[in-house]
């Protein structure tokens, strides 16, 4: 067993699970800082037009890549339980297909979102004083995608065979260089969205390169050949059967946000520019949940591979204490901070900050909510994924994200006319539904049904 593979169906759960998902939890917060630190630079030397900007083009950018999240979750899921039962050659096979549909599916996505820019950006309603700054951070964003797409396929791949340290060190420096790119290119030489966009796409690259350069030197498992980049059609077919659903989910997800994003554009482009604010505490906000989500179903996928079922049931017990006791402590702070979380996004200077801000504490304090109840929904779905079964997960989302989501932010927001805090309560209606399906298909058991791999 090499340095990038660890057996996670042995040893104390508690132990293992903390150890495992402390690295997604730290990874996950770098990942964040991306965002966080390009909407902060912006806001501070740029204004609350160019936030507003950063904020649509990053929210129809997470569309796409939330598509190769799905993929990467039936990587994740496949590996782990090759590795539970210690089949290496399914695992290469894996591998080699991931990355060869990934890079055909970034090329066609690239060239496909960048033709349809504005019109996406015209459905969206995006204000016309942030127009030309959502097209710039867009369309940069989009040339990307093929490092957007590279990181995460390694990185599923790594967490599937019990390695989340490795990922950590990799998003780590690839944040470093965004920060400093971003200074650079905004604060310096006032480019505004374009320059967070152009910071964010060069240190995603660097990360990428660096990883397949250390993996190649470092006998992993799969040796980056030509000829290892063959698709096996079998594997791929599993990787579709587990992997669309999620992606689906993702989408549909992301769909969700975007009629959000659409509905508050029509309110003005203080609102958009504090929805977009409070998006990136939020991003943060639920970290804890989405890090134990994948380290559950990551541990879940390797014991059900050994056939540890129960023990893949304390796995999701454990990481729910953990996700909801660290949610509990954010929610009070969005409850008696909302304020001051805004204010680090504003610039003192700009006249529209001050609205800004008030729309953002309104909209906070309502969404906020949803911290106490969106970390159950992703343990329960982790270990849904770890068993293969993210078909469920696929229409629990659907639900929750179009059936529930849209309808309750229109009806709360403008029918009842509560404006954001009636867009803001549609989130934790949604997730709370969400809830009630989990809760069930867990005790009906029906996430016990064999996923033959």
């Amino acid at each position: 067993m090499s340095r990038f593979e660890k057996n996670l169906s042995e040893g104390n759960v508690v132990k293992q699970l903390i150890m495992f998902s402390l690295p997604f939890l730290i990874s996950n917060i770098i990942q964040s800082l991306y965002s966080v630190v390009d909407m902060v630079v912006v806001g501070k030397y740029a204004g609350t037009i160019s936030m507003s900007g950063v904020n649509i083009g990053s929210q129809v950018t997470f569309l796409i890549t939330n598509m190769v999240f799905g993929l990467c979750v039936g990587a994740t899921v496949l590996i782990g339980q090759y590795m539970g039962c210690g089949n290496r050659e399914a695992i290469k096979k894996t591998i080699g297909t991931l990355f060869t549909s990934l890079m055909v599916l970034a090329v066609v996505l690239t060239v496909v979102m960048i033709w349809l820019e504005e019109p996406i950006l015209r459905l969206i309603k995006t204000p016309e004083e942030a127009f030309s700054e959502a097209k710039s951070y867009f369309f940069v964003t989009m040339l990307g995608t093929f490092f957007i797409f590279g990181y995460n396929a390694l990185s599923a791949v790594m967490r599937g065979m019990g390695d989340s340290k490795n990922p950590l060190y990799f998003v780590a420096i690839a944040c470093a260089v965004n920060i400093v790119l971003d200074v650079v290119l905004v604060a310096g030489f006032n480019m505004g969205a374009l320059g967070a966009a152009v910071a964010t796409v060069v240190s995603q690259a660097i990360s990428m390169i660096l990883c397949v350069v250390y993996l190649a030197k470092n006998e992993f498992i799969f040796d980056f050949k030509l000829q290892s980049f063959v698709p096996d059609y079998e594997k791929l077919k599993l990787l579709l059967k587990i992997g669309i659903p999620s992606s689906i989910q993702n989408t549909a997800t992301s769909c969700s946000f975007l009629f959000l994003t659409a509905l508050v554009n029509t309110i003005g482009v203080t609102a958009s520019a504090a929805v977009g604010a409070v998006g990136k505490f939020n991003g943060f906000a639920i970290l804890p949940g989405i890090a134990m989500s994948n380290a559950i179903s990551a541990m879940a996928a390797q014991n059900i591979g050994a056939g540890k079922r129960d023990r893949a049931v304390s796995t999701m017990k454990t990481g729910l204490v953990i996700a909801m006791g660290i949610s509990v402590l954010i929610f009070a702070l969005a409850q008696i901070f909302p304020a001051a979380i805004l204010s680090v996004f504003a610039d003192k200077n700009d006249p529209l900050s001050v609205e800004m801000t008030a729309y953002g504490v309104e909209y906070l304090r309502v969404f906020s909510f949803d911290y106490l109840i969106a970390p159950a929904v992703f343990c329960l779905n982790g270990l849904f994924i770890g068993a293969g079964h993210t078909f469920f997960s696929l229409i629990n989302g659907i639900i929750s994200s179009l059936a529930v989501r849209i309808p309750a932010c229109w009806v709360f927001g403008m029918a009842m006319n509560m404006g954001l805090r009636g867009v803001g309560l549609g989130g934790p209606v949604a997730s709370f539904a969400s809830l009630i399906l989990a809760i069930w298909f867990f005790l009906s058991g029906g996430w016990k049904k064999e996923i033959s791999v």
